[in-house]
């Protein structure tokens, strides 16, 4: 299909929301396309899949404790805000909230001061969970709290038979989940227009 095609597919398919998005599963076939959605004001984002295989390493002397869902909600926030500084988080925020507490969302946090100021998110499903998210505020990095994080989340999903995590494939935190463990197994494409002002 041509971008214009897959564009008023979507339009279609999500007709009633502001925003859109088209994934690739496959690569190859998303690569070709790229530049053309980009130039009809889509971003696009190549996402790396990793898979547990190794021994989690000795990790930093951080404290990690579970947290109740909407105890790291100014970090979840601040991450938004990082990535969209002008869109209102709120309506996503809701949605997100809503479904990971369907799925029985973990959520890890570091606390400075009585403040959250790192967390992790884990989902399981069936004999598999992903750590869906790792966030450590600006001010607070590069001190360990993100490895340590990652390795909480590790050790909270226990003995799934399959542990995932996802990052930007071409950004560094794929370098610190290499080093707890996880190996590549395949790269896809999110294509998203963000809604417009």
């Amino acid at each position: 299909m041509s971008v214009d095609a897959l564009i008023a597919f979507a339009d279609e398919a999500l007709a009633g929301l502001a925003h859109r998005r088209v994934d690739f599963d496959v690569i190859a076939a998303a690569e070709p396309l790229q530049v053309d959605f980009e130039a009809k004001g889509w971003k696009a984002l190549r996402v790396l899949w990793m898979r547990h295989e190794a021994p989690l390493p000795a990790g930093p002397d951080v404290s990690v404790e579970e947290v109740p869902y909407d105890s790291v909600h100014d970090l979840r926030v601040a991450w938004h805000q990082e990535d969209f500084p002008d869109e209102d988080p709120a309506g996503y925020h809701a949605q997100a909230r809503e479904v990971a507490l369907r799925r029985n969302a973990q959520v890890l946090a570091v606390r400075e001061s009585g403040v959250p100021v790192a967390f992790a998110q884990l989902e399981r499903d069936g004999a598999a969970a992903e750590i869906t998210q790792v966030y450590v505020d600006p001010g607070h990095r590069g001190g360990g709290r993100g490895t340590a994080m990652t390795s909480a989340a590790i050790e909270a999903a226990g003995g799934v038979r399959d542990l995932w995590i996802s990052a930007d494939a071409d950004d560094r935190p794929k370098e610190l989940y290499a080093r707890l463990g996880f190996r590549p197994v395949w790269v896809q494409m999110e294509c998203v227009r963000l809604p417009e002002r």
